[in-house]
């Protein structure tokens, strides 16, 4: 079986302490706002248009940029992490995978307000640290990690 792979981007919105999820309809799990790089998009670009879509939101990504660059040569902010996520398993072979450009922001507010087709506000909860621990079982080992390490990044005073 040959392996297709996608490239996404997955944003950890942060406000006040906590980080937003939401229960992905079709794979019950809880995810941040994420989703497929758009041809012609930057992995950069695709996560704040996935969140915007998703959560209403217009946020400011906490990401490093190089110092390099040149007349032909542009630095992208730089996701916290890269993952490759296995989508799509059949009889123990991987059919499609992700490669998951994650980086985090910072949210003006908690007003979740979805575009049209996405799930409703009402499917959204900000988790904060203890509250990752104390639902830990209901969360990803990676996701709950992760949605600790943006709060963390976020919230650190500069």
């Amino acid at each position: 079986m040959e392996t297709t792979r996608h490239f996404t981007a997955t944003v950890y919105v942060v406000n006040d302490g906590a980080t937003a999820l939401h229960r992905h309809p079709r794979l019950d799990k809880w995810l941040p706002p994420g989703g497929h790089v758009d041809r012609g998009e930057l992995p950069h670009e695709a996560g704040l248009r996935e969140v915007r879509e998703e959560t209403g939101l217009d946020v400011d990504l906490v990401a490093e940029r190089d110092d390099l660059g040149s007349e032909t040569v542009e630095s992208l902010p730089q996701p916290q992490h890269v993952q490759l996520a296995d989508v799509n398993v059949c009889d123990g072979e991987v059919g499609h995978q992700h490669v998951d450009l994650v980086y985090y922001a910072r949210a003006p507010d908690r007003g979740i307000d979805p575009g049209e087709g996405e799930p409703p506000a009402e499917e959204w909860e900000w988790f904060d640290a203890g509250t990752l621990w104390s639902r830990s079982d209901e969360l990803d080992a990676d996701v709950r990690e992760v949605a600790r390490r943006a709060i963390e990044e976020v919230e650190r005073p500069t």
